[in-house]
């Protein structure tokens, strides 16, 4: 095991310019963290196995939960339970940075609604 960081995991891009680096990337888990610049946002979607946890490192996530939306700053997280429709966004001037927490991992498991 060795200590892992942005500077070293697994990295890929999404959406118009995001960033993603994978911490934790296992059969049962996983761990990522995220940029989204200003504007920027996820597709609204759904995971029917996978649940999340998103938490707040830098800037501010609107995070949108089965028709709620949560306004979320640093230092704050929401648990999204499997089944639920949601979608993140950067509505901020300033980019956002936060983790994903997946049990089991959502990637092959997202519908898009």
């Amino acid at each position: 095991m060795e200590p892992i960081s942005t500077q070293n995991a697994e990295h890929y891009t999404w959406g118009d310019g995001c960033d993603g680096w994978h911490l934790v990337k296992t059969p049962a888990l996983s761990v990522i963290q995220e940029r989204v610049p200003p504007g920027a946002f996820e597709v609204r979607h759904l995971h029917r196995r996978s649940e999340q946890f998103f938490f707040v490192l830098g800037g501010t996530a609107t995070l949108e939960i089965e028709g709620i939306v949560h306004t979320l700053g640093p230092g704050e997280g929401l648990h999204v339970p499997a089944g639920a429709a949601h979608q993140l966004k950067n509505d901020a001037e300033v980019e956002l940075v936060f983790t994903v927490t997946s049990t089991p991992p959502s990637h092959g498991d997202r519908v898009v609604l």
